[in-house]
């Protein structure tokens, strides 16, 4: 009987910390103001150095806020806002711009198939592996695997952090999965392919 009790106790206590944390996106609009004046109040950036978080997984944007707030993700504007964010903050702030909906992107013609052929098939010659792989072939990334939704994302935030990647200024990345993909890309590949996920949809 004691065994119960304490069993009990350890499943009462685990299941209110869990729910201590259960994410509110109505709470995460109401504070989804500081994040307006870059992101957009619905999550659609107009400056296309900045991302869209609108649609992205949960997740995905849970993870960067911590990250930056643990300064395993640098970024002197984003340090900044996410240091008085609390654990719940980020959450909740997450799940509120993952239900938004991500307004869609046009790819370049120009680049459109030397981007296509990158991301569905990489470049066996040079090893960069085929973005279809983890992202899926419209581009809605996967949310078990914490891969992140591109479909629609700013071309030139894309390729920042390609370039960002292969430059290792940006290291969060599991594995070294996109160090070591952007590593062997081109210059040219990195726009080819983000232009290409801009306008996947």
């Amino acid at each position: 009987m004691k065994k119960w009790f304490v069993f009990a106790a350890i499943f009462s206590f685990a299941a209110s910390g869990a729910q201590a944390f259960a994410a509110d996106a109505a709470a995460g609009k109401a504070k989804a103001g500081t994040c307006a004046g870059c992101h957009g109040m619905d999550g659609n950036s107009a400056n296309p150095e900045w991302p869209k978080l609108a649609g992205q997984h949960a997740k995905y944007l849970a993870k960067q806020l911590h990250d930056f707030k643990a300064g395993k993700r640098t970024n002197a504007m984003m340090a900044g806002m996410v240091a008085p964010l609390s654990e719940q903050d980020m959450e909740n702030l997450a799940a509120y711009f993952s239900s938004q909906k991500t307004k869609p992107g046009q790819a370049d013609p120009a680049l459109f198939e030397k981007g296509q052929k990158l991301y569905r098939g990489g470049n066996p010659t040079t090893g960069v592996a085929a973005c279809i792989g983890c992202h899926g072939p419209t581009g809605a990334g996967n949310p078990q695997a914490n891969f992140p939704r591109l479909a629609g994302q700013h071309a030139k935030y894309v390729e920042n952090q390609l370039h960002a990647f292969k430059k290792g200024q940006r290291s969060n990345d599991a594995g070294k999965m996109m160090r070591t993909i952007a590593a062997k890309m081109t210059e040219e590949e990195i726009k080819a392919v983000a232009s290409y996920v801009q306008g996947l949809h």
